[in-house]
């Protein structure tokens, strides 16, 4: 390299070094300093390395001095401390939608924000948790490309799919295109959900989709219709009340739960709900909620510590829905 070309990089190769060779336990001497600028192609005099120095923390860099035989010069504050880092590898890895080889991609990154010494530790934590991953690498880009579309009140065409038995891709509608609205991402049981307005279906309303499982996806020309569905409409409260993201009809009912159970209603419905003390050890609730398979389902899980008290259609569905469980084992 040029003489006059590595002059002109060596504070950026100075703000590098420290900041993948020093952290808090790690310093780097003058020499050390003056040696890997050399392994770069760099010639430089400490004075000018003072100076960079300087100049580096007048730029925002917060750089400490240490005397003795491990002293030296090192990066004391960066942008994301290691326990920082640390969550946010823990939520790479343990995310579902994400695939075995984008978490490593995304990791990788993240490593690149710390030291070589912390990246170490980022790294064995990494290996400690083992989850099953999404088998869509495109996912990450679909996610994108949807943030998109609703960003520029467009409408997205895309394929939507199910894996079968023999791990193949089938696609639905004989590969039929979907053409919807998108209004939201919803972040549900682990995975990722289009909340979309279907003009297609009849009656026309709010459809769901596992983005995992969309294909072939792509921004439209067209605006986003169905916008009077969503005027006013509250997601949050919306996702809440859905279990698993399945469809199905949203009704007011009633439910008694063994009062242990408080904080799972809570969590399920938010802390707004209001809990009526029924017996002592049990408590009446009435939540707003989409009545599906899932939602019962969820119900019953709870066994003899929950039921369903009404509306009595809803009691009825729900009753057919445990016999037709039962007569499985019959």
């Amino acid at each position: 390299m040029p003489k006059s070309e590595g002059q002109k990089l060596k504070l950026l190769y100075l703000a590098d070094l420290l900041r993948r060779e020093t952290d808090e336990d790690h310093a780097l001497s003058m020499s050390d300093i003056l040696s890997r600028l050399e392994e770069l192609g760099v010639h430089a005099e400490r004075k000018s390395i003072y100076d960079d120095l300087r100049a580096l923390e007048d730029y925002g860099m917060d750089i400490i001095a240490t005397r003795g035989r491990a002293g030296g010069y090192q990066l004391a504050h960066r942008e994301f401390e290691l326990p920082e880092l640390k969550l946010l590898v823990d939520a790479v890895q343990s995310s579902k939608f994400l695939s075995v080889k984008k978490s490593r991609e995304l990791i990788r990154k993240l490593e690149g924000l710390a030291s070589r010494w912390e990246a170490q530790s980022l790294q064995r934590q990494v290996y400690a948790v083992g989850r099953v991953k999404s088998m869509n690498e495109s996912i990450y880009y679909s996610i994108d490309t949807i943030h998109t579309a609703i960003s520029q009140d467009r409408q997205i065409a895309f394929r939507y799919f199910e894996w079968t038995m023999e791990k193949t891709v089938r696609y639905r509608r004989d590969g039929q295109l979907y053409e919807r609205s998108p209004y939201a991402l919803v972040w549900d049981d682990e995975n990722y959900y289009l909340v979309a307005y279907d003009h297609t279906a009849s009656p026309p309303g709010i459809r769901h989709y596992r983005v995992d499982k969309m294909a072939n996806l792509s921004v439209l020309e067209e605006s986003r219709l169905g916008k009077a569905t969503f005027d006013g409409f509250d997601m949050a409260q919306y996702a809440k009340q859905m279990f698993g993201m399945f469809g199905g009809a949203q009704q007011d009912v009633e439910l008694r739960f063994a009062a242990r159970l408080a904080g799972v209603v809570l969590d399920r419905f938010g802390k707004e709900v209001t809990l009526l003390p029924d017996g002592g050890s049990f408590f009446r609730v009435h939540v707003q909620a989409v009545v599906s398979p899932q939602f019962m389902g969820w119900v019953a899980g709870f066994g003899t510590d929950a039921k369903l008290l009404g509306p009595p259609a809803v009691v009825r569905e729900y009753t057919a829905f445990c016999r037709e469980m039962l007569a499985q084992y019959e």
